[in-house]
């Protein structure tokens, strides 16, 4: 939910749901890492474990993020000596303030539904948004470094012995020329984002890479370009913009998301001058029973 100003003028910890199914709800003092889809034994002990984080808005995952996990994941088996263990989401918090920015609860019930059925090792991190204030995408790299290192001690390597898990982020390649451009992040930022942890950079229609990178060169060894073999150019945005205008968005996002979406009537300019249209959509487009479920800004 959304937080809201008390009389005094401070704002109260955001409180998410539990569980997609649940009618339980965390606070950041009942927070516990989602450690249910990680690896927790090594398959190569000669290779270094390493975690995905995706930070962004996700309002609403598209197909096009749970594929940035998947590229990924390929890029890391034939080109590296990395073993990816485990993939988090981690959606911005409400303090972003963004234009088309559902709240944190949404995109983490669409976010949780998006890989429940689909993924086997992406999982979804209430962390950041759990704060009632914005956090640098440095601050949430910690954060996983924290839990994932000194919390959990690491990773049993198939040998007895535990090795250090390698965090690094996760995104798409506007990114990387939000970073290129002077003034948008801090240096000390870019430094312990691009040097120490490094990046994983999925190749995007429309998006010079090889331009941004000019000004990262002191970082381009820790900045992988993932190839897009397939073009894809879904976004949110386009997502949000074809629900404005009562488009179809079905096979776009996942289909389950796709019916959230609906039942909670989100992304329309005005439901209440629309609503037997919205319900007509709605119903039109449910899954019907039997169908298989899938489940960046």
């Amino acid at each position: 939910m959304n937080p809201t100003t008390l009389t005094n003028g401070d704002v109260p910890q955001p409180t998410l749901a539990s569980d997609i199914d649940s009618t339980e709800t965390m606070t950041l003092d009942t927070y516990t890492f989602p450690t249910e889809r990680l690896k927790t034994v090594m398959s190569s002990p000669n290779k270094t474990p390493l975690v995905l984080v995706s930070c962004g808005s996700f309002s609403p995952p598209t197909n096009l993020h749970l594929r940035m996990f998947e590229e990924a994941a390929d890029y890391c088996e034939f080109e590296t000596d990395f073993e990816v263990i485990g993939g988090f989401f981690s959606p911005v918090g409400d303090a972003y303030k963004k234009a088309g920015l559902a709240s944190a609860n949404h995109r983490i019930n669409m976010t949780r539904i998006a890989v429940r059925d689909s993924s086997t090792w992406i999982g979804v991190d209430p962390w950041e948004p759990l704060h009632k204030e914005y956090l640098p995408t440095v601050k949430v790299l910690d954060h996983f470094d924290y839990e994932l290192n000194k919390v959990r001690g690491g990773i049993d390597d198939s040998t007895g012995q535990k090795k250090q898990i390698h965090v690094a982020l996760l995104a798409g390649a506007d990114l990387i020329q939000t970073m290129s451009t002077p003034g948008l992040w801090a240096k000390e930022d870019l430094s312990r984002i691009l040097g120490h942890y490094g990046a994983f950079i999925l190749e995007r229609s429309g998006t010079d890479i090889d331009d941004a990178l000019v000004s990262l060169q002191q970082w381009r060894e820790n900045i992988r370009v993932i190839p897009q073999l397939i073009q894809n150019d879904v976004s949110s945005t386009k997502i949000r913009l074809f629900r404005k205008r009562g488009k179809s968005i079905r096979y776009y996002i996942p289909d389950k998301v796709v019916d959230y979406i609906y039942e909670h009537g989100l992304y329309a300019d005005d439901e209440k001058k629309q609503p037997e249209k919205g319900k007509e959509k709605a119903a039109s487009e449910s899954a019907p029973a039997g169908s298989s479920i899938a489940a960046t800004s």
